[in-house]
């Protein structure tokens, strides 16, 4: 067994880190207070292929794993977790239309993504429906040859930003298998009825566009179907094993960025006539972040891995997951309370962290979810 990276790997993570550095540090705070993104740092990441580097060579991408989008990922939310989001998020959608769209619908959407020429957003949840996707009832019905799409969703990242929209809507709610009931749709973001509204207020990763939104009687033509009707939840489920690699990715990059703040912190400030570095407490603390945060680490490594291999382990993921997402809040809790007062203000970035990190254990599937799925794989 051989845990070293490539060459073009450690490549990646190093031109990844210093593009981070680069761009992000200096703007950070600005578009934290701001609730605001510069989409030319999305255009300057494009051009230098980290976006979208999972997108097959056939549609303009890479042609490389997901293993790759999340050495990518890391780096980016170890410099800032808001910017990270922002940049990379602008292809969330992009996995499930790889998977399953049409040759046609691939060869619209995915290079443009890859070009920086457009955004696609991926409308899932709504206001009575949360974890339980199955209860999901914005409706698309028949039309002719078309679809009539109405409904409202919530917490959409990059929802006044998108070119593009994937709707998850139900299309047979009569049918006895609640799994089988959705299907997805690429809906085109000026579409006649549908209204996209800012989210503001955020607690954290407020550089990243959030919206809802609304469909008003949005026709849609034949072709605007994702794959099979009906298989929407599958399409989900799949999409969700992918994507929730990319948040532990997330996690373990701010895990190491509170790591980093904490270290630097504690070497410097001095109480009781010594640095805090000095304090067995302090040590303890900094011993077991450093410790999750290879643990975390090694189990998206593995899941990664394997999901490029076309071995899918959705009960690794939910664990990796999981795991790497409640260790970054640890992680960001610890670090703020090593800072004290200092901590509590925005200059300091350890507050934005702290922030930060709470989305992880929410979004793309709650820990409960996650220790659900992972309990199911173990109990059978």
């Amino acid at each position: 067994m051989d845990f070293k990276l490539s060459k073009e790997q450690r490549d990646i993570i190093r031109a990844a880190a210093e593009f981070a550095k680069g761009e992000f540090t200096e703007r950070a705070l600005e578009f934290d207070r701001s609730e605001t993104f510069d989409l030319d740092l999305w255009r300057a990441a494009c051009e230098l292929g980290f976006v979208g580097t999972f997108i097959s060579e056939d549609y303009g991408g890479a042609g490389l794993g997901f293993f790759e989008h999340c050495l990518i990922t890391e780096e980016f939310w170890a410099v800032d977790p808001g910017i990270g989001q922002a940049v990379l998020s602008t292809t969330f959608g992009a996995e499930l239309i790889q998977l399953f769209a049409s040759e046609e619908q691939k060869h619209t959407v995915l290079p443009a993504l890859v070009e920086g020429q457009a955004i696609i957003a991926t409308a899932i949840t709504e206001p009575e429906a949360g974890s339980d996707t199955s209860r999901a009832a914005s409706t698309a019905v028949k039309d002719g040859e078309g679809w009539v799409l109405n409904g409202s969703k919530i917490f959409t990242t990059n929802g006044t930003l998108a070119q593009w929209v994937l709707v998850f809507a139900l299309t047979d709610p009569d049918n006895d298998n609640r799994h089988a009931r959705h299907s997805f749709f690429l809906v085109p973001a000026g579409s006649e009825g549908l209204e996209a509204n800012k989210l503001t207020g955020k607690l954290g990763i407020r550089a990243s566009d959030t919206a809802e939104l609304a469909f008003n009687e949005v026709k849609l033509d034949a072709d605007a179907l994702v794959g099979s009707e009906g298989q929407g939840f599958n399409q989900l489920m799949a999409f969700f094993n992918r994507t929730r690699l990319h948040i532990c990715a997330q996690a373990v990059g701010l895990t190491r960025a509170a790591l980093e703040e904490s270290v630097r912190h504690v070497k410097g400030r001095v109480q009781f006539g010594q640095p805090l570095a000095q304090f067995q407490a302090t040590q303890f603390k900094i011993a077991e972040m450093a410790t999750n945060m290879r643990a975390a680490r090694n189990l998206y490594y593995e899941a990664a891995w394997l999901v490029d291999q076309g071995k899918v382990d959705h009960g690794l993921i939910a664990m990796a997951k999981w795991f790497s997402a409640q260790n970054a809040v640890r992680a960001a809790d610890e670090a703020l309370q090593m800072h004290g007062g200092y901590g509590y203000f925005d200059e300091y970035r350890v507050q934005r962290l702290y922030r930060d990190a709470k989305i992880l254990e929410i979004y793309e599937g709650t820990k409960e979810v996650e220790k659900i799925i992972v309990a199911g794989t173990v109990l059978g």
